[in-house]
């Protein structure tokens, strides 16, 4: 039962962010500690951070995703700084190639003109694979240095310090990634159509009979038809990414349990998570172009005029 107890500890520990927020005043810590003042502080264990509520920040995530998304800038800027009218080579040569891969796949999904979509979805690309690609990198290195390195420097408890790597395990990044989606796929439908086509696309598709005593009778049920397939493009959008990460990030902590069980687990579990890790290179990858693909399908179906509608019927 303790193992039991032991193994369930350590994935919750895993799977807890280092979240930042505010406890009220009175509040019991984990450690004992009352608090005299309502206070902004680091949580000590998940349940001080789900007391935190909506506002608390999850540090962890920012600080990787903000930081990988810097890492993709200045290495393709410096490759863009460096490009030749010659051969490429090196590292040019692998951002060229990504480039005509990610510049092909938005002219074979988008057939309008906005010059924004494909740095976007190159963007999205990119950043989201190197957001994935910290799963690779064994559950414990990081945590356990980032725990261990803050408990030296504040004498903090390093069983209280939660540390994530892996930005796209966290529902709040990849949420929040497809609510930018939204906001743009609202954005130019409006720019594209006027705010009257966008609520005329909201309001008279798919039921439309032509004779305006039927449509208004229709409106009700088009409006809701149409919302609830808006808003869960952005939701599955974000679900599809997060769910796909976790599960990965999930089994790379139970291969980790099985470490230490015996010379038998080790090696078992060395060998699993060489089987893992190579698998798991395909699922990240996929992903940041499910992600990217799925975007710019958003976007052409922004830019979408009614008459295209009307074709359809």
């Amino acid at each position: 039962m303790a193992a039991e107890q032991t193994a369930t500890g350590y994935i919750q520990h895993h799977l807890q962010n280092l979240a930042y927020g505010k406890l009220p005043a009175g509040y019991t810590r984990a450690d004992g500690t009352v608090l005299s003042d309502s206070t902004w502080t680091i949580a000590h264990s998940p349940q001080e951070a789900a007391d935190m509520g909506f506002w608390a920040v999850h540090l962890d995530t920012l600080g990787w995703s903000i930081g990988l998304g810097l890492i993709f800038c200045l290495l393709f800027a410096r490759a863009a700084k460096k490009a030749t009218a010659g051969v490429p080579t090196g590292f040019q040569s692998f951002v060229e190639v990504i480039v005509d891969f990610i510049d092909k796949t938005v002219k074979d999904t988008f057939p309008h003109r906005n010059s924004m979509v494909a740095p976007m979805a190159l963007t999205i690309f990119v950043w989201v694979f190197l957001m994935n690609l910290m799963d690779l990198i064994p559950v414990d290195w990081l945590p356990l240095a980032f725990a261990h390195g803050t408990s030296a420097v504040t004498g903090a408890d390093p069983h209280h310090v939660f540390f994530k790597v892996v930005p796209t395990t966290d529902l709040n990044a990849t949420l929040g990634m497809a609510l930018a989606v939204f906001v743009l796929m609202i954005f130019f439908s409006i720019k594209e159509k006027g705010a009257l086509g966008f609520v005329k696309e909201l309001t008279l598709h798919p039921f439309h009979s032509g004779k305006w005593y039927v449509d208004i009778f229709l409106i009700p049920f088009n409006f809701l038809l149409e919302a609830v397939s808006l808003i869960a493009k952005p939701v599955s959008l974000g679900l599809r990414l997060f769910g796909n990460l976790y599960a990965g990030e999930m089994i790379f902590i139970l291969i980790a349990i099985v470490f230490g069980v015996g010379v038998l687990g080790f090696i078992g579990a060395g060998l699993l998570q060489m089987g893992w890790a190579i698998f798991h290179i395909l699922v990240i990858t996929l992903q940041a172009f499910v992600f990217m693909v799925l975007t710019t399908v958003y976007m052409a179906m922004a830019h979408n005029r009614e008459d295209e509608h009307e074709n359809d019927h």
